[in-house]
């Protein structure tokens, strides 16, 4: 719970120093919005070692293919590494490329599971008489 604090402290003196600093280094304050990001995301890490290992738990009592947890947990990451960039691309003024950005991050998470999709369909199909 206390690591939301220290991610709202780091997003809150980010934005700020982004503001005082923009008028008047509009580079510079970009560089600081992204060393601010890169900080959140140091701490999300632990959070995302946390998620993974509820996962493996699941694998093992369910006993499904590791393989399906493994592109689950890729489309995952593609989504967030995609929402990331894009917000990077819109704080730099370039709203073009961020829709760009999410439309291929979409259509990546649509073809990583088409696996997924097929083992459901698979699992459905042996269910009916």
């Amino acid at each position: 719970m206390e690591i939301i604090f220290k991610i709202i402290g780091i997003s809150l003196i980010t934005t700020i120093s982004i503001l005082l600093i923009k008028p008047t280094k509009p580079d510079i304050a970009m560089i600081v919005g992204l060393a601010g990001g890169v900080f959140v995301f140091f701490y999300i890490i632990d959070l995302i070692e946390d998620v993974f290992g509820l996962f493996n738990y699941i694998m093992e009592i369910t006993n499904l293919d590791s393989k399906l947890f493994t592109i689950l947990i890729k489309m995952i990451g593609v989504g967030y590494i995609t929402e990331f960039s894009a917000n990077l691309c819109k704080d730099s003024g370039n709203l073009a490329m961020a829709g760009k950005l999410l439309l291929a991050g979409k259509l990546v998470i649509f073809v990583m599971a088409i696996p997924i999709i097929t083992s459901l369909i698979e699992l459905i199909v042996s269910i009916m008489p």
